[in-house]
C-alpha cells in the first residue's frame, strides 16, 4: 500500500497560506484609506533651514504638473516625475507633523503607512500589501507617507540562510519596483537613516535632517504649548536656556505632566518647579533609554547630513 506525502505540521504553521478572498475584490483604498492632514506649517516650530528645505520639496511637487505636463518635460524626463523626500533625525523632532503639513500645503489627503500595516504572517501577502499602498495612492490622489521607514527600506540580506531572508529580500525588491513605477510624491520618515539600503537612498530625491531645537526654537515651543488659560509661574526664556537636548514632543509632555502634577496636589497654579521636575524626569528616562539602546543595538548609529551627502555623491553604501 503506497504512502502519501507526509505533511510537517510545524512547516505548515510557519508558512500559512493567505485566507481566501471574496469574489468581489475590495479597492486598495479600502485597506489603506487616506485621511485629512492634521497639521499645517503654522503648527510647527522649525529652524529656518529645515522649513525652507521642506517647502522646497513641497513646491517641487506642486509645480511638477506645470513643468512635466504643460511644458512637456515628461517626454524628455520620463522617469523624473517621482519625488521622494526623507525626513530623518531623532524621535520627537517633528517629522510626522511635517509630513502632515506638506500634504496640507499641497491640498491633498495623506495615506499613513507603518510597517505593521503591510507586514503579514501569510506567505506573499506583505509584497501584495505594498503594491496596495501605491494603488491606493493612485486611486485617491493622496500623498503616501511611510512612517518609521527604516523597517521597510532596510538593507537586503546578502547571505540568505532561511525562508525569512528570502521573504525580506522579496519585500525589498517589490518596494523598489513600486517606487520606480510610481510617478508622484512619497514621504519617508526615520530615526535610523543608517539602516537604509543604498538602493533606496539613490531613489529618494531629498533628505532633510531634523535636529534638536536650539534655544530660540525651545522658547517658542514652550510658549506654544502653554495655553493662555493655564495659570503658571514659568519663565519660558529661563527654562529654554536651562535645558537643551529636549524635543518639541518632550516639551509638550513636560507641560502636560506639570499640569497634572499641580492638579493632583489641588494647586491653583502650576508652579515653576513642576515644569523643571517634569523636564528632569524626561531627560533621565531618555538617558536610561540611550544606555539600553547602546547595549542592544550596537550596529545602529546616527549619521550626519554631511555624511549622507558624501556617501550619495560617491555612490557608496553607508557604513555602519
Amino acid at each position: 500500500m503506497g504512502l502519501g506525502k507526509r505533511i510537517d505540521p510545524q512547516a505548515e504553521a510557519a508558512s500559512p497560506l493567505p485566507p481566501k478572498k471574496s469574489e468581489t475584490e475590495e479597492k486598495a483604498s479600502d485597506t489603506f484609506a487616506p485621511e485629512e492632514p492634521k497639521y499645517t506649517f503654522d503648527d510647527m516650530i522649525l529652524p529656518p533651514r529645515v522649513r525652507e528645505q521642506i517647502l522646497n520639496a513641497a513646491d517641487y511637487a506642486q509645480n511638477s504638473k506645470i513643468v512635466f505636463e504643460q511644458w512637456g518635460l515628461e517626454k524628455t524626463h520620463k522617469y523624473s516625475k517621482r519625488i521622494g523626500i526623507n525626513l530623518y533625525g531623532e524621535p520627537g523632532t517633528g517629522k510626522t507633523m511635517a509630513a502632515h503639513a506638506i500634504a496640507k500645503h499641497l491640498g491633498r489627503k495623506i495615506i499613513i503607512v507603518n510597517y505593521a500595516d503591510v507586514e503579514s504572517k501569510y506567505v506573499g501577502e506583505t509584497p501584495k500589501n505594498i503594491r496596495k499602498v501605491f494603488e491606493a495612492g493612485k486611486e485617491t490622489g493622496s500623498i503616501i507617507f511611510f512612517d518609521e521607514a527604516d523597517a521597510i527600506l532596510s538593507r537586503r540580506v546578502t547571505n540568505m540562510t532561511s525562508a525569512t531572508d528570502v521573504s525580506v529580500n522579496q519585500t525589498r525588491s517589490v518596494m523598489l519596483m513600486a517606487m520606480n513605477e510610481y510617478q508622484d510624491f512619497i514621504i519617508f520618515a526615520t530615526n535610523f537613516i543608517s539602516n537604509f539600503d543604498p538602493a533606496f537612498m539613490r531613489r529618494i530625491s531629498m533628505h532633510v535632517k531634523f535636529e534638536l531645537p536650539d534655544e530660540d526654537c525651545r522658547q517658542k515651543l514652550w510658549a506654544m504649548y502653554l495655553p493662555g488659560s493655564l495659570p503658571h509661574d514659568l519663565d519660558t526664556a529661563e527654562i529654554a536656556t536651562k535645558y537643551d537636548g529636549v524635543t518639541g514632543s518632550d516639551i509638550s509632555n513636560a507641560v502636560l505632566n506639570a499640569a497634572f502634577r499641580a492638579a493632583r496636589k489641588r494647586e491653583t497654579r502650576v508652579p515653576r518647579a513642576h515644569f523643571f521636575e517634569a523636564v528632569e524626569d524626561i531627560l533621565h528616562s531618555k538617558k536610561a533609554n540611550q544606555g539600553r539602546t547602546h547595549e542592544t543595538e550596537t550596529t545602529v548609529r546616527p549619521v550626519s547630513e554631511e555624511y549622507v551627502k558624501e556617501q550619495l555623491a560617491k555612490g557608496k553604501e553607508i557604513k555602519i
